[in-house]
């Protein structure tokens, strides 16, 4: 496994130790997974039998407190075997789950979100109530200006326009975060992160796990890489409703309908992510670019949801409407 972030020497022995210490003794592995920083390895074992093998750098390396707390509430999630952090690294031993059976339903989605916002929320996770939304389009301009110092991010002026943009209309906006369901949110809920197999239905990668809105999370299940639908994610609250679901779900907030309200947020949230963990140092410069796209889709599309810039707008044709 070498994955641009992660120091190979470190995963490496980390893993050796975890292993030594459950008493296991490797005889193969595939790599699931990797990025720059983490990657997932499923590991063969001695005595026939196989466990995954995780490790992350910041700013994931909390994920193994949040699946042990989850664990001792009988969360379904992945049983944490053992970790350890070594020189900002995190490994992690974990059950192998399998091969999903097949990608799961919107039925799925909505029985597994509300059975997570029921959980309580654990005291190690950054909270976003209502001043903490209102406040992300300005820490968001203050991330860029950091990275414009380190000579990063240089030709950004469409994003500093749309964070200028959502910072004017983000304290009205961000009204009514905190009605329910408010609490522990996974962060990642999307496709990939919902793993069915024969033992049922596991939430996985626990890494961007927050204290928030949970609408946020119904908001994750679609993505942001094509344009947002609210029709679809009205029907996903509803059927969260309809299983367990928090009935507020569907209540309007910020003066927008539940589920623009939360596409947009979950927007905004995103390029924030982005832009405060490149200036933090834990995203190279040579990913700017792609994450420079990443962002400036996210806050066209916050604008459009938030702050009612017209739905047929894109970042091409707001640029090429630019005096050169």
């Amino acid at each position: 496994m070498s994955t641009p972030g992660l120091d190979q020497c470190t995963v490496d022995r980390l893993r050796r130790d975890l292993l030594a210490g459950a008493g296991h003794v490797q005889t193969g592995r595939q790599v699931i997974q990797a990025w720059e920083l983490s990657a997932v390895e499923r590991l063969f074992l001695a005595d026939g039998s196989t466990i995954v093998y995780k490790a992350a750098v910041a700013p994931f390396t909390g994920e193994a407190a949040v699946l042990r707390a989850l664990g001792e509430q009988h969360a379904d999630v992945p049983v944490l075997h053992g970790y350890a952090i070594r020189r900002g690294t995190l490994g992690m031993l974990m059950d192998d789950l399998g091969d999903p059976l097949r990608p799961p339903t919107a039925a799925e989605a909505a029985a597994t979100a509300a059975q997570v916002h029921a959980l309580p929320p654990l005291s190690m996770l950054p909270t976003f109530d209502q001043a903490a939304l209102a406040r992300l389009p300005e820490q968001a301009l203050d991330a860029l200006a950091a990275l414009r110092q380190q000579a990063r991010f240089l030709n950004t002026n469409l994003v500093e326009e749309l964070l200028q943009k959502l910072a004017k209309v983000a304290r009205r906006r961000a009204d009514g975060a905190e009605r329910p369901p408010f609490g522990l949110c996974h962060g990642e809920f999307h496709l990939t992160s919902l793993h069915v197999s024969r033992t049922g239905c596991h939430l996985v990668d626990w890494a961007k796990a927050f204290t928030g809105p949970g609408l946020l999370d119904l908001a994750t299940w679609f993505g942001t890489r094509t344009p947002a639908k609210p029709a679809s994610l009205a029907r996903l609250i509803h059927n969260y409703i309809s299983v367990g679901g928090q009935p507020d779900a569907a209540t309007d907030r910020g003066g927008l309908p539940a589920a623009q309200w939360a596409l947009g947020w979950h927007r905004v949230w995103a390029a924030w992510w982005y832009l405060t963990t490149a200036a933090t140092g834990h995203h190279r410069p040579d990913t700017d670019e792609r994450h420079h796209q990443i962002v400036l889709r996210q806050l066209l599309g916050a604008t459009q949801l938030l702050a009612a810039l017209p739905a047929t707008t894109s970042w091409r044709s707001m640029e090429a409407g630019r005096p050169s």
